[in-house]
């Protein structure tokens, strides 16, 4: 389904461009409360002054979506959405003729046709001014405008978000390569249509599959992962400011053991903040071994993933000592002295084909 969104909160500057790095960092917490690190600032910062799209590669739920919204909030942009999904066609993405509207200037036309037809002598002599209505039906009076050539045509500057596209058949990305690589789309009937302002267009996909070669060369890359420890506090420190800090720290460590478990939907930054959430209006003050069991489905998706994190709760919670208070105190969850990759574990379960195909997962 196509969608068209407006970012809410309050009103940004219009302010079309980041003077820094540091400003983007700055600017996205200020509007939207998005913390971005300065890899993911710089991007930012290179899509306003490059103006070349940005293909964001990652698991659900790590804030590929939410990062579109908070650059349409911050640049002051509207936010223009082509949501994908199996068998999305040009009629859908792009534009479609209104055949409703076509029909009904046909049957308004129908005596004046039925008058040429019957002057003419013979019924070839009526085409030529037969003809000179053919063109009035493949107008722009007749155009419906889908998502991306919405964002090409419109006057006003846009950000446009293709959205999980690797949920599309591979057809599309065909569709797409002109519109990246130039800015424009064409229409048979009518020619060819540049932007008339850039917009800022974010890609992502979830990879449940390969995209293109042609696709990538035309885009910027980055591929988003889970945030460190210490940053996915700090998320949810400005994102659930009612929990207390002990709380925070036990909620980080259980969601990021829960995503060393091979599951098959490892739970994302926005279920996190959801539980935690959730916690808060249950008045918990830490976590227990009763109480993750009974709210864990509002982290995990499967039941066969809700029965590996129960089976696996008294190592986890052993290990990471969640039946204590931890206070204020830091903790390192490294592993080994090096940061231990969640990205990798996504991708590996998803090779292994875990639970048969994985293309319809979000």
């Amino acid at each position: 389904m196509t969608t068209l969104d407006e970012p809410k909160g309050k009103g940004p500057e219009k302010q079309e461009t980041f003077e820094s790095i540091e400003q983007v960092v700055e600017r996205f917490r200020e509007q939207d409360g998005y913390i971005v690190d300065h890899k993911l600032a710089t991007m930012v910062f290179l899509i306003t002054r490059l103006e070349k799209p940005i293909l964001i590669e990652g698991p659900a739920g790590v804030g590929k979506t939410e990062l579109a919204k908070a650059l349409s909030l911050t640049t002051g942009r509207k936010l223009v959405r082509l949501q994908c999904y199996e068998g999305l066609d040009a009629s859908q993405a792009l534009y479609e003729w209104d055949y409703g509207k076509q029909l009904l200037y046909t049957q308004l036309l129908k005596e004046k046709t039925n008058n040429v037809l019957e002057e003419a002598k013979e019924p070839g002599d009526a085409l030529p001014e037969l003809k000179s209505y053919e063109s009035l039906f493949f107008s722009e009076q007749f155009l419906s405008e889908r998502p991306i050539f919405e964002a090409i045509r419109s006057k006003e500057p846009t950000v446009l978000l293709i959205d999980e596209i690797d949920r599309a058949d591979e057809q599309l990305e065909a569709l797409l390569l002109e519109v990246l690589a130039e800015l424009q789309v064409t229409i048979p009937e009518l020619g060819t249509f540049k932007a008339v302002t850039t917009p800022y267009v974010i890609i992502t996909s979830n990879n449940t599959r390969d995209l293109s070669p042609a696709l990538k060369r035309r885009c910027l890359h980055l591929s988003l992962g889970y945030p460190t420890a210490e940053r996915e506090l700090e998320i949810l420190r400005l994102k659930v400011p009612d929990i207390s800090e002990a709380l925070s720290r036990q909620i980080v460590e259980m969601i990021r053991s829960l995503r060393e478990l091979d599951l098959r939907k490892a739970p994302s930054i926005s279920e996190a903040l959801d539980w935690a959430k959730a916690l808060a209006v249950l008045n918990a003050e830490s976590l227990d071994k009763k109480l993750v069991e009974e709210t864990l489905m509002l982290l995990l998706k499967y039941d066969r993933d809700v029965e590996r994190a129960v089976e696996a709760l008294p190592r986890i919670m052993g290990e990471k000592g969640h039946t204590h208070d931890h206070g204020d105190h830091g903790h390192d969850h490294s592993h080994g002295g090096h940061s231990h990759s969640h990205n990798d574990e996504y991708n590996n379960r998803h090779n292994k084909n875990y639970y048969g195909s994985v293309k319809g997962l979000s």
